[in-house]
């Protein structure tokens, strides 16, 4: 299910998406950004930006530009430490004088087990992570931030990445990397974890909200059927692998190629760094086994299930 996108909408222009936020396309497309990234400007007076985006002086000077007469920057805020989504910040906050609010640096809310991962130099994906990020305030689950004639709740949504954080304004969700129109998340270990994904995703979905406002591409009109969709995809996908072992072990890029035939080549490294968060949820949930340890290149053997009967 990929949702109906239209046209891109002109870069470094601030158009507005209703209830008083207003988007900015960031100049940064690729395969895995898609248009761009999405930066978001909320309020009317004293504003609050949503993901700054990368360090480029052109969105920079965009972001400053898109303030009316009366208007500044009171809040930055940070939905993970992307390379396209973080870096901004830090010259935006000098520029402003607004402090810079997020859940925690890159290495914030890891997982027992991916942290266990990141210790032992197993599974680094490195996917433009910005390890420099460090906000000023740190964000509390649930934590309301009110500001002027505007009031936004973080919500801790690990999964694409540790610190990651949706924010809720009045019917909108700002989902981040976390739910994207365009595609699905990259789920990538130890920064990614799709044990945490599945559940951040049932959290969103549980909001009940309008729309969702995404990191990448259009606005979701329809939020729950796109959680749904992101649910039965992954699913789709641990199936697959599931089968792909049936014969015989085989490491992440043995399955990739065969999960992912269909890919485009430039998309198969981001996908063999998802077959490896499959197996590791799979090896927590006792279905397969890394064979002769746990590393990057390891082959993983499925296991067999018994049944027993009193």
């Amino acid at each position: 299910m990929q949702a109906d996108q239209g046209k891109s909408p002109p870069v470094g222009m601030a158009e507005d998406v209703g209830q008083a936020i207003r988007r900015i396309l960031a100049p940064n497309p690729s395969p895995m950004t898609f248009w761009g990234t999405n930066t978001y400007l909320v309020g009317t007076r004293r504003l609050a930006v949503i993901d700054p985006g990368p360090d480029t002086p052109a969105h920079l000077a965009a972001i400053l530009a898109a303030l009316g007469p009366g208007q500044s920057v009171s809040h930055i805020l940070v939905t993970h430490a992307h390379l396209d989504h973080s870096p901004l910040a830090a010259r935006l906050s000098a520029e402003t004088g607004a402090p810079v609010l997020a859940y925690g640096d890159a290495t914030a809310g890891r997982s027992a087990v991916m942290q266990s991962l990141a210790e032992s130099g197993l599974m680094g994906g490195g996917e433009g992570v910005d390890t420099e990020f460090a906000p000023d305030l740190v964000l509390c689950d649930g934590e309301r931030i009110m500001g002027d004639n505007w009031q936004i709740t973080a919500h801790w949504t690990p999964g694409h990445f540790g610190n990651h954080m949706s924010f809720e304004i009045a019917d909108s969700v700002l989902s981040g990397d976390l739910v994207m129109g365009w595609a699905s998340s990259l789920v990538s270990p130890p920064d990614g974890d799709l044990t945490d994904f599945l559940r951040s995703c049932a959290r969103l979905g549980a909001l009940k909200a309008r729309r969702f406002l995404p990191g990448h591409g259009a606005v979701i009109e329809h939020p729950k059927a796109r959680v749904d969709w992101l649910v039965a995809h992954r699913k789709a996908r641990e199936a697959a692998i599931l089968d792909s072992l049936t014969r015989a072990p085989l490491t992440a890029t043995e399955i990739t190629s065969r999960v992912y035939a269909d890919s485009p080549q430039s998309l198969l490294a981001a996908a063999r760094r998802n077959v490896l968060a499959h197996l590791i949820d799979l090896m927590q949930k006792s279905q397969v086994a890394p064979v002769g340890g746990l590393q990057a290149d390891a082959k993983f053997a499925r296991l067999q299930t018994t049944c027993t009967s009193s």
